[in-house]
């Protein structure tokens, strides 16, 4: 005795809809996740000291810390390697940078620098962006020391270049 299969049913026109749309998701899920990942890797966050400290950042992740390069703290070895300390007024980041800084970076100015934060505390710069004129401090840096109660309106070079939004 042979057992008869039940008759196979054909897809219906709404039942087939039903699937295109499914595997539409599926794509357009599995795609945005990949875009998302793919911009995770690309973002570099922006800390300042006080940032730094009270947060764990994971190993080997790019990030910029801002400030002000603290009085008394630039040292030049032999080569071109240059440590020095950058601070938000409230807490203090080690930075050592190896390569030519910008003309205009001195003591006292403003600060973006981007890199990786070691193990030892200190931060590993593999860029330095500095100040371009005599008024302007990056908008990141003027928030943070705004947001810290540190701000000084007046203050040698704490003003801000017209469009940048970071004003006293």
């Amino acid at each position: 005795m042979t057992m008869a299969r039940p008759p196979r049913r054909a897809l219906t026109a709404k039942r087939r809809r039903l699937y295109v749309l499914l595997a539409a998701a599926v794509t357009l899920g599995g795609a945005a996740a990949l875009v998302l990942n793919a911009f995770e890797d690309a973002l570099v966050f922006f800390l300042t000291p006080t940032d730094l400290k009270a947060r764990a950042v994971p190993d080997n992740r790019m990030i910029r810390i801002g400030g002000l390069v603290e009085e008394g703290s630039l040292r030049k070895s032999g080569g071109i390697e240059v440590r020095f300390a950058i601070t938000d007024l409230t807490n203090r980041v080690q930075v050592r940078y190896r390569g030519i800084l910008p003309d205009l970076f001195r003591e006292g100015q403003g600060v973006v620098a981007q890199g990786l934060l070691g193990t030892d505390g200190v931060f590993a710069a593999s860029q330095i962006l500095a100040k371009h004129d005599e008024t302007y401090m990056p908008k990141e840096v003027a928030d943070a020391l705004r947001k810290s109660g540190r701000w000084k309106p007046g203050a040698k070079n704490t003003g801000a270049a017209p469009g940048t939004g970071a004003r006293p």
